[in-house]
């Protein structure tokens, strides 16, 4: 099984968990923060990832790390099953799974839209809204400028591309241009 199916279903698990003992959206920040710890601290991700490291010294190393940092108790008890099942390698793609899972539980969609010019914050706001009622979900948005598009925007909803651009509208009204010869 891949590390990215493992990742999911423990992600997915701990969401479950998350929802009835604790914050989810905390269990996300706590997650954040406990790989934070292991990417900052070299020695501690050595130890970490040691085979030389016995699994009851790994399993105090990770609970000690999530002490200090005050990580709530779904993840405690995550860190400490990983840990023991020698698979605390899967953290961050977890960390990923779960961020994914929990804007779906929140009923949340992300959108990479390109712009040919940064956008006003009410032109934000208004794009943002239109494409919540397009989709039927909240909408948290990442807006990029991309000079390359003439004008207009493109949204990624998913796999759904919403192109306004008026570079595709050049390509197009020459491709029925051409198309007419």
């Amino acid at each position: 099984m891949s590390n990215r199916i493992s990742a999911s279903r423990y992600a997915k698990a701990l969401l479950e968990v998350a929802r009835s003992e604790s914050d989810p959206a905390a269990v996300q920040q706590h997650l954040g923060a406990v790989l934070a710890t292991i990417r900052d601290n070299g020695e501690l991700a050595a130890a970490l990832s040691s085979r030389h490291v016995p699994d009851a010294a790994r399993r105090n190393i990770i609970l000690a790390v999530a002490d200090k940092l005050g990580v709530a108790p779904p993840v405690r008890k995550l860190l400490a099953l990983l840990a023991e099942r020698r698979r605390l390698e899967l953290l961050s793609d977890l960390a990923s799974e779960y961020a994914a899972s929990l804007l779906e539980y929140q009923n949340v969609v992300q959108a990479e839209v390109q712009t040919a010019a940064p956008l006003a914050p009410e032109a934000v706001q208004a794009l943002e809204a239109s494409l919540a009622r397009a989709t039927g979900k909240q909408v948290a948005m990442r807006v990029t400028p991309d000079p390359s598009l003439l004008g207009g925007i493109v949204a990624r909803v998913g796999s759904t591309v919403y192109d306004g651009s008026v570079r595709t509208q050049l390509k197009k009204m020459r491709d029925q241009l051409v198309a007419q010869d």
